[in-house]
Order: structure tokens, then C-alpha cells, then sequence
């Protein structure tokens, strides 16, 4: 492979110019940037190279935040549940929080923003039945919030003396609720407004690489009317003062995703699509101000699940969503136009401060930006980034950071870097980023110069396969519709909790992503209120509902919708496929758990049907969908439990420990294809495969543009009259393969080789 340059973003630091400049010159970089914790000097930024720049709108202006406490940003918590013993309850409602990150908000009239629940009736008991020990609000006119702004630079003074404002609960001060008419035996939460002290990216970062003494970056809220202001006229002075800067990289914008730590400094809390940091109560009265409606604490705190993407979202929070979106499209354009109009571009980190920014949701194309960057853990984030409608660009960070809890003595970084480019490339020959990129210390990396040769290789064949591959239409055997209850807001980012990481009653579904993120099928998002809405797009194929049980990916009350049903069932009868993992389309109702049972085939029993005898057990060993590998090696997750197949039509092909975990069933002209769970490996890629095909009687495809070995893979450009045969594994793998007119060939891949060929 010949020499090439370009399309690689590589970090650096101060008194790093020699290497920097090596590094370039051997990896064939075009771009450096700085990163959280480093800055890069005048000989640096004067390299050949275009450079971006980190900026934080919300964090890193200290001296700012700290004249103005009380437009820190906000969260909505809940304490412990407490039961109480006697009629006299305490609530120490700050146990379990990081004091150093949040602090209880007495700014604002806790008897009016704050909600204490009893748990084991629902009822939200009366303000005037509990009381605060402290109780630092003092009413006056209009709150305490506007004399607060009027006396700001007494509570500076106040700030430096103490640490913080006497509106935050000082050191060694313990926040108690007290009620002196609970009901014995029952258990109860307070809900309460806290201001963020810490951001929780920088106190991650502050944490992992033993910044010691540094201080703590203190986030502000845009909403509020001085940091509003101070965010526009700060980017326009640093706007002048880096002349050198090409890309300004927003990390990201105004509100962290959810990311709470406790008392041990660890993280107790983090959901990634979590909207608990965009709180404020100037939020709320706007947001009652414009919809008529006012948001209780529980609409947010939900019962201590904090609106997890894996729970159904309710009205109220897709309101207030959308509310805070709008919000958060209308400020972040005014930045970037700020940026456009100094004459530099305007890049979002993908990740941090995004929520609101919804790439997938109605809003982002307002923002204006010309490019987003991301972190790559795999084919699925891959594909999160590359597919964002509305930028010129799309930049993948591939792992690994180049931290110390990697880049230490004795440690080899190859393996971790070799396993993400490989399940990267997948996704990338279907719909690749435009550009891939590094960050950390880079002179931590440098003493690893085995990482260097392989990044090198990275770089090189990333060049080459996105000029092969860019702009042009992938071939796909079918068309794929995932359908939950996010939709397309949520593309390539369901079953996730926090980046793509590893969670038990989520890795056996994220496989599906993973697998589809390579393979040669279109893949589509859609909610259940679209296909109410609009019905099943004629160009689909399958359809795939996968998750537990009254999860947001389920479906879970939804399913007693008799419309959606039909639909569903029509769409199958009629030639459709329908594929179900885990718990699809459950929901107890009308003498069934599966409500699309019929078409799958399959029901479970949750004990209410054991009186009824179930005599289908026996399992087919010869089947299209288990041609590549016996039923025994497919490895299904965690599973389920107590699957039984309803009738004898049903085609079961592996059955053990008194369940069904894989079957298929013909339904009209159509089958539904029940597996019982499918985290990502090589042979269940294949297996969901060979279950999209068969679902929709395309088995024919199976021979057509495919490799025979599992650990190869496949992907044709018939409009530029190539395609690649790749090896996915470590180790050497010989292949046979059919191209597009089912003429049978053979290859020889060294381990992550790529072999391209014409189309004659």
C-alpha cells in the first residue's frame, strides 16, 4: 500500500513539538488538537496542520461561575429510601452524594420544587407536614433567587471565605428532612433540587489522571441571564485571541448527560441520554409558561429511574425533551454563527455536554455546525456517528484514549486498538466517517512504538478504503426496520447505558446493532406512534422488536394497542418478517405474555397456563438458518427462560433446559423468527443473517455476495464495479466466497486482511 496523508486527527501538548512533528509526518495526520487537560504552545499551533481547538461554553471559566453560584447548573436527586419505624422520620437526603459535585438548593423555595413521596402508597405528602434541618431559604419578594443576583458580590466575598455561598450547605452541615406524622412502616424519598458544583467529565478526568490540586470546573447554566450573556461574549474574545485555530471543537455544548457520583467518588449514577442536568427552576416556569402544564419533580426523578432511555418515555418528558432540544438548537446556533462569522469551523463533540443537541431529533440541522466527532467503541457507535444528517463531516475517535490507565509500563495497547479498528471497519465499509482521529497525551503513546506501527497501518488503510468506498451505495440483500419506542431519535443508540459499554440485560440485545452495523442490509429506526402514524413502509422487509418486558425497546403497554397489532400482523401475512428477541411484544393481556404470539409462534409461561399441556419440544437439527453451525453453538445470552412453542407448524431448532430459544413460524406468506437473545459474536451475525433472509423468503441471497467462513465478511459497490472480502479475526482464515452472480471463488486472508476485486 503506497504512502498516503490526510484524514487523521492526532492530539498534543505542550513541549512536544520534535515528536509532534514526527508523528505527523509518519502517521500522515493534517489536523492536531489539544485535549481536557492539555494546551498546545505557539511552535505547535504554527505546524502545517489545521488545528482544533477544545472549548467548553459551560465549564473552565471559573472566575466567572464563581461570582455567580447561583447560575450553577441543576439536578433533580433522590435520597435513599427510608422506612419509618415510628411515627418521627429523618431523611439524611444527602447520603450517598458526592458533596464535592452537588449541593441541596435553598436558593429556591424548597416547599414549593422539592416533593417528598411515600413509596409504598405513591402519595406525595403536603409541604407544610415536613420541615428542613438546616433551612437556609429566607423568603422575600419574588424568592430569594433575584436578591441573591442583587447581592452578588456579597456572596463572592462569602465564597472565598467559606468556600461556598451560605445558600449551599457548608462542610459538616448534615441535611436532614424531618416528618413527625409518617405512617409506621412505610417507605418514603425526598425529591430535591441540587446545584452541579463539579462537572462530571472533568471530575472524571480530574480522577482518573490524579490531576491533585487542581480546581474543580464549575459548570453554569446558559438559561440564566449572566451566564448567558458571559457564554457569547467569552467566545467572542477567545474567538480573537486563537487566531491560529481552524475547527473550534464545542465539548460539547450547554448540558452534561446524566452523571452522578457518590460518596466514594465513584460513579453512582450515569445514564448517557439522561436529561437530569438541564434542570433549573427558570427552566420549569418557562417550560409551564409555554405548555400549559407544570412538570412535578416525579416527572423527572420517575421513581428513582430518571427517565433511563430503557424507560418508556411518558408525555410530560417527551414534552419537556423536545422543550429543552429547541432551547439548546436556538443557543448553540448563535455560538456557531459566532464561529462562522470569525471565519473558523464549528465541530460537536459527540458526547459530554450534548443533551439537547439530539443529532437524530428535529432540530440539530438548525444548529448550523459543519462537522461532529465522536468515540468509536464499536460498529454501532461507528454507524451513530457517520449516519448524522446535517453536517459536511463526521469524525470517528477510535480507542484506545491515550491515558494512563492504558499507556502504562508493562502494558500492551495493541490488542484494545486492533479489536476496535476491526469491529470499526465493519461499520465502515457500509456508511463510513469521513475522518478518524486519537486523543489523550500524545506523549504517552509515543513510548509505545509498536501502537504507533499498528495506528500507522490503521491510518493508511482507512485512507484507502474511504476513497474506494465514499459516496457510493453499498450493496444490501434487504431492507431492516428496529422498532421500539424511541424510533429514529434514537438510531444506533438503543440498549445502550453509557457509550456502548458492557451492562448485563443489555449486551444480549446490543449484539443486534453491533451485527446489523456491518452487515450488508439497510437498516431503519422507527417508534411505535410512526408505524401507528404512518403504517409499515413499503420498502421494509423485516421488522426486529427485541428487549425485555416493559422496557422502551419492548414496547410494554403499547402492545395493548389492537392497531398496532393489526398492523403488525397484516404486515407479516402479507410477506413481511418479523423478528422477536428476549421478550418481544410483552405485555400480560387477554390470556397471553407474547401479544404477538401467533405470529412467533412461540408464548412464555409466567405460571398462569401450567395447567395446559405443551407437547411441541422437539427440535429440528437441519434447518436454513442453522446451515453454518450446530444449534449447540450458538451462545444466547442471558437468555430466557420457560419458552414454549404453541403448535406443532412451529419450527423449533434449539430447545434446551425445558425452553425454546430459537424457532421459526409461517405466518400467511410471511414467518416470524423468535431467538431468545443475540449478543454480538461471529456466528450469531450470521445467525440474525440467515434469520432476515428467511423471514423474508430471500434465502436465495445466502448465495449471492457472501462468505462461507463466519469470520469473513463481504461487501460489494456495484456502482463502482468492486468489493472486498475481509477477514474480521486475529488469526488467518481461508474463505470461499460468492459474488453477485452466485459464482463460487476462494481467498487466503492474513489476520484483519482485506482483499478487493473487480466485478466482471
Amino acid at each position: 500500500m503506497k504512502k498516503t496523508s490526510g484524514r487523521l486527527t492526532l492530539p498534543s501538548e505542550n513541549n512536544f513539538l520534535k515528536e509532534t512533528e514526527e508523528l505527523i509526518a509518519r502517521l500522515g495526520a493534517d489536523a492536531i488538537r489539544d485535549s481536557d487537560g492539555t494546551k498546545l504552545d505557539e511552535e505547535t499551533l504554527s505546524l502545517p496542520v489545521k488545528v482544533y481547538s477544545t472549548y467548553f461554553v459551560a465549564r473552565g471559566h471559573n472566575e466567572f461561575a464563581k461570582e455567580h453560584m447561583e447560575e450553577c447548573q441543576q439536578f433533580y436527586l433522590m435520597s435513599k429510601r427510608v422506612t419509618a419505624f415510628s411515627h418521627h422520620l429523618e431523611i439524611p437526603y444527602m447520603d450517598g452524594f458526592f458533596r464535592k459535585q452537588v449541593t441541596p438548593d435553598f436558593l429556591h423555595d424548597p416547599k414549593k420544587w422539592w416533593e417528598l413521596i411515600d413509596r409504598t402508597t405513591g402519595e406525595v405528602i403536603s409541604p407544610e407536614r415536613w420541615r428542613l434541618s438546616p433551612d437556609k431559604f429566607v423568603k422575600s419578594s419574588g424568592e430569594k433567587a433575584e436578591a441573591s443576583k442583587e447581592n452578588s458580590k456579597s456572596s463572592t466575598e462569602e465564597t472565598k471565605e467559606t468556600g461556598l455561598p451560605s445558600y449551599f450547605l457548608q462542610d459538616g452541615e448534615t441535611a436532614l428532612l424531618i416528618l413527625e406524622d409518617a405512617t409506621p412502616f412505610h417507605e418514603y424519598t425526598l425529591s430535591f433540587l441540587a446545584f452541579a458544583l463539579w462537572d462530571p467529565t472533568e471530575m472524571y478526568n480530574h480522577i482518573t489522571n490524579n490531576w491533585g490540586d487542581k480546581p474543580a470546573d464549575i459548570p453554569f447554566d446558559i438559561r440564566k441571564p449572566y451566564s448567558n450573556r458571559f457564554a457569547k461574549e467569552e467566545l467572542k474574545r477567545w474567538l480573537e485571541a486563537h487566531p491560529k485555530t481552524d475547527v473550534v471543537r464545542f465539548t460539547t455544548f450547554f448540558y452534561h448527560f446524566t452523571l452522578q457520583f457518590n460518596h466514594e467518588e465513584k460513579e453512582k449514577f450515569v445514564d448517557w441520554f439522561g436529561y437530569g442536568g438541564t434542570v433549573s427552576v427558570e427552566a420549569l416556569e418557562a417550560f409551564e409558561k409555554e405548555y400549559g402544564y407544570r412538570l412535578r419533580p416525579e416527572d423527572l426523578v420517575d421513581e428513582g429511574y430518571f427517565h433511563s432511555t430503557f424507560r418508556t418515555p411518558t408525555k410530560a418528558y417527551l414534552d419537556y425533551m423536545d422543550f429543552i432540544a429547541r432551547f439548546v438548537a436556538k443557543e448553540a446556533k448563535e455560538l456557531v454563527d459566532l464561529v462562522h462569522a470569525a471565519g473558523k469551523e464549528a465541530m460537536m463533540f459527540l458526547g459530554d455536554n450534548w443533551i439537547g443537541t439530539e443529532p437524530y431529533g428535529k432540530y440539530f440541522k438548525e444548529i448550523g455546525l459543519d462537522s461532529v466527532v465522536g468515540s468509536v467503541g464499536g460498529g454501532a457507535t461507528l454507524r451513530l456517528i457517520a449516519d448524522i444528517p446535517g453536517v459536511r463531516y463526521t469524525e470517528g475517535r477510535f480507542l484506545p484514549y491515550f491515558f494512563p490507565d492504558t499507556f502504562y509500563e508493562g502494558n500492551d495497547p495493541v490488542p484494545e486498538a486492533m479489536e476496535n479498528w476491526v469491529s470499526a471497519r465493519r461499520a465502515i465499509m457500509r456508511k463510513p466517517v469521513d475522518r478518524i482521529g486519537y486523543g489523550g497525551y500524545l506523549s504517552l503513546a509515543y513510548k509505545f512504538p509498536k501502537f504507533i506501527d499498528y495506528i500507522a497501518e490503521v491510518a493508511e488503510e482507512f485512507r484507502d478504503l474511504y476513497e474506494k468506498v465514499q459516496g457510493t451505495k453499498p450493496y444490501a440483500k434487504l431492507k431492516v426496520g428496529i422498532v421500539n419506542a424511541w424510533g429514529k431519535l434514537r438510531s444506533w443508540q438503543a440498549y445502550m447505558v453509557a457509550h456502548a459499554l458492557y451492562y448485563q440485560k443489555a449486551y444480549s440485545y446490543f449484539g443486534i446493532l453491533e451485527a446489523l452495523s456491518g452487515m450488508d442490509t439497510d437498516v431503519e429506526f422507527y417508534s411505535f406512534d410512526e408505524l401507528l402514524e404512518k403504517g409499515v413502509p413499503k420498502d421494509v422487509d423485516v421488522l426486529i422488536n427485541a428487549g425485555d418486558a416493559m422496557t422502551s425497546w419492548s414496547g410494554g403497554e403499547i402492545w395493548k394497542e389492537e392497531k398496532l397489532q393489526s398492523l403488525l400482523r397484516a404486515f407479516v401475512y402479507n410477506g413481511g418478517g418479523l423478528i422477536g428477541v428476549g421478550e418481544p411484544s410483552a405485555c400480560s393481556f387477554q390470556g397471553k405474555y407474547f401479544q404477538l404470539a401467533d405470529i412467533f409462534g412461540v408464548d412464555k409461561e409466567m405460571g398462569f397456563s401450567l395447567s395446559t399441556d405443551k407437547y411441541f419440544k422437539t427440535a429440528k437439527t437441519e434447518h436454513f438458518l442453522l446451515e453454518d453451525f450446530p444449534a449447540e453453538n450458538l451462545n444466547f445470552g442471558e437468555s430466557q427462560k420457560s419458552i414454549y412453542a404453541l403448535e406443532k407448524e412451529t419450527e423449533i431448532l434449539e430447545y434446551s433446559d425445558g425452553s425454546v430459544h430459537l424457532s421459526a413460524h409461517d405466518y400467511g406468506k410471511g414467518r416470524g423468527i423468535y431467538i431468545a437473545g443475540l449478543p454480538y459474536n461471529m456466528e450469531n451475525t450470521r445467525l440474525l443473517l440467515r434469520a432476515l433472509l428467511y423471514s423474508a423468503h430471500k434465502e436465495k441471497e445466502i448465495r449471492k455476495w457472501q462468505c462461507t467462513n463466519l469470520a469473513c465478511e463481504l461487501h460489494a459497490y456495484p456502482e463502482k464495479g468492486i468489493y472486498a472480502v475481509v477477514n474480521n479475526s486475529k488469526e488467518k482464515q481461508s474463505t470461499d466466497f460468492y459474488d453477485g452472480k452466485g459464482r463460487k471463488h476462494s481467498a487466503e486472508l492474513l489476520p484483519g486482511a482485506m482483499h478487493w476485486y473487480t466485478i466482471d
